[in-house]
């Protein structure tokens, strides 16, 4: 079982983006420190919900500051970059940190942030996919041409290739039933997202929909990381890790709100079904529905150790990335429970890990 962090970036009210941006990066680089396996720092774009518009450049300056931490993207919103462009960037990364990148890649789910690119968000599946082949043609032939909608190229060769061969591990965000599909398809690591609508009660059956999508294109599930993103706090009790983390949650909660709702005038984006589910969990007096779904873990170091736990027996998790700083929360907080996570909850959990059938 392997461990690491993800980073939003967020900027509440009375806060600076030179602060925040201070102390997300102070976090990234203590990770190491506190024997976190990586960080994986989320893009997102014209909000306060995050100011983490580049994951490369983030990741690079991380890369100078470590050395063992794998750098992780949580996720790169394929369909708002050009695909040749993030070869090209996260080849280079992993030159630069010595093999250490892991590709994270999604589709993104925020109607702003294609209105701002002026990306139509019902092509963002045909987008991705093209996204998709061109970065794999780009790592793994020395020239290639492609004839897409969206893209085209012909006999172009794209330079650097990575370090890691044939290139780096890539991971898929899946939300919708159809995507943990694509993603067996495709041959990539699964990244589930509970506080993204993936219910850890009832997800085993996408779960193994994922590994039967990899055997059935030849591949052996056993070689492959699930990993899971939560929103996570370590305190000395329980009781006090709810109390301290109950207004960073309902900070994330309101602001995700916010920002998941198709504006009026637009049409539906596909797939919203998803999202609308989650809504009905985001009211903090179904606390309970949060816990059990493990969109939320918090408690004692025991406590967190066995949310955790029994989110591995039930879903086969092989990576826990906690979701250590939402909502602003305090840095000594943060800190504090990073120091917890490392000293009396991953110790417990570093021998546990999938179960594939």
């Amino acid at each position: 079982m392997r461990f690491g962090q993800l980073h939003l970036f967020e900027r509440p009210a009375g806060r600076t983006s030179k602060e925040i941006i201070d102390e997300q990066m102070d976090f990234m680089v203590r990770a190491e420190d506190y024997g976190f396996d990586s960080v994986w720092p989320a893009e997102h774009h014209f909000r306060e919900y995050g100011h983490c518009a580049t994951p490369a450049l983030t990741l690079a300056a991380i890369a100078g500051r470590t050395k063992k931490l794998r750098l992780g993207t949580g996720v790169v919103v394929l369909p708002l970059n050009h695909p040749v462009r993030v070869a090209e960037d996260y080849a280079f990364l992993d030159i630069l940190s010595n093999g250490r990148v892991d590709l994270g890649i999604g589709r993104g789910y925020q109607p702003h942030e294609y209105q701002g690119y002026a990306v139509d968000q019902t092509r963002s599946k045909d987008i991705f996919r093209e996204s998709v082949e061109v970065i794999q043609k780009a790592w793994t032939e020395e020239s290639f041409s492609y004839d897409g909608e969206f893209y085209k190229f012909k006999e172009l060769s794209v330079f650097p290739r990575p370090l890691q061969q044939p290139h780096p591990p890539v991971w898929m965000a899946s939300v919708s039933e159809e995507s943990f599909e694509i993603c067996g398809r495709h041959g990539f690591n699964l990244l589930c997202s509970p506080i993204f609508g993936f219910n850890v009660e009832t997800g085993a059956n996408q779960i193994e929909q994922y590994r039967d999508s990899l055997r059935a294109h030849g591949r052996d599930p056993k070689g492959f990381g699930i990993g899971a993103v939560s929103l996570t706090y370590v305190a000395d009790t329980t009781e006090q890790a709810m109390a301290e983390f109950e207004d960073a949650v309902m900070w994330y909660m309101k602001t995700f709100q916010k920002y998941v709702s198709t504006p009026k005038g637009q049409p539906a984006v596909p797939g919203y079904e998803k999202y609308a589910q989650i809504r009905d969990l985001l009211d903090l007096a179904q606390w309970e529905l949060l816990l059990k779904a493990g969109a939320v873990v918090c408690g004692s170091p025991d406590q967190v150790v066995e949310q955790i736990g029994s989110m591995i027996d039930t879903c086969g998790f092989t990576e826990y990335l906690a979701w250590t700083r939402v909502g602003g929360l305090d840095a000594n907080k943060v800190n504090h429970s990073m120091e917890l996570m490392a000293s009396k909850v991953m110790p417990q959990l570093r021998s546990a890990g999938a179960t594939t059938k």
